[in-house]
């Protein structure tokens, strides 16, 4: 009797309850550069504190363009930086291929983006944009993978980054011009997702001062980084408002804000400053 139990305790270990069950993980390569860098750079705290197992990937190459991005690929190179967070482990490897991280997990979203100053030009987009998603469809290990691009931010006013001349150094028209442009690339390349950061920054700016960024062009560690970090979590996991998770440099006042207004970018992707 006693040899009977032992081999049903070992062999036929007590089921689990749904509740007991553990949670899938979601996983999201991001093919991007700083701004990629930026954008989730809280993400998985936010989704840690809401009980979610999330492994992140970026592909990172400062200011790495989608024309830079093709001759990667075309060329084989291992030439990106391979941040990884993996449920709170974070990890890097240097002088990866595109081909060896897109194949490194069985990814449930890809997200791609333009470098900032060439975000709101449409014709930079091209040709590179097609060829590139066709490349991540052909050889993403998970046949359900599915696409989302990133709508990155517009510039500080007075910010000396060389790229702003594209947009006559206006913040305004900068934002409007990234706006149009993303969603007409979406559209045009069937991308069901769009992840409206820039949208959330704008929006930031407009109710708590352009304070957003430390160089006038990427994200404060603090505040920046965590209103943009929050429309990512909304994107993929729905609502973020009430989420405990904040830096310690963002006040609770501060890091309610910044979910409200990632949950009304969401619901009003081209409306900077409308907060419901």
């Amino acid at each position: 009797m006693c040899s009977l139990i032992c081999y049903l305790i070992v062999c036929c270990p007590p089921t689990l309850t749904a509740q007991q069950q553990p949670r899938e993980v979601v996983r999201i390569l991001a093919v991007g550069n700083s701004f990629s860098d930026d954008g989730v750079e809280y993400l998985d705290e936010l989704a840690k504190a809401a009980g979610i197992r999330l492994i992140v990937g970026n592909l990172y190459i400062g200011g790495c363009s989608l024309e830079r991005h093709w001759e990667n690929v075309s060329k084989g190179l291992p030439a990106y930086d391979y941040r990884k967070n993996c449920e709170g482990v974070q990890s890097n490897t240097p002088k990866t291929s595109l081909l060896s991280a897109l194949q490194d997990e069985p990814w449930d979203y890809i997200t791609v983006q333009q470098v900032s100053q060439n975000s709101g030009l449409y014709d930079t987009y091209y040709p590179f944009m097609p060829s590139l998603l066709q490349y991540l469809r052909t050889h993403a290990t998970n046949p359900g993978v599915r696409f989302a691009i990133h709508q990155v931010w517009a510039y500080a006013c007075d910010s000396n980054h060389s790229g702003f001349a594209n947009y006559d150094n206006d913040q305004s028209r900068m934002y409007r011009e990234i706006v149009k442009t993303v969603n007409r690339v979406s559209r045009k390349e069937h991308i069901p997702i769009v992840i409206p950061s820039g949208t959330a920054i704008q929006t930031g700016r407009n109710l708590m001062g352009d304070r957003m960024t430390r160089d006038g062009f990427h994200l404060d560690y603090g505040l920046g980084r965590y209103i943009a970090a929050c429309p990512w979590y909304e994107t993929f996991f729905g609502p973020v408002e009430g989420n405990p998770f904040h830096p310690e440099s963002v006040s609770p006042r501060e890091a309610a804000l910044g979910q409200r207004i990632a949950h009304t970018a969401l619901q009003h992707p081209d409306e900077p400053g409308v907060l419901k």
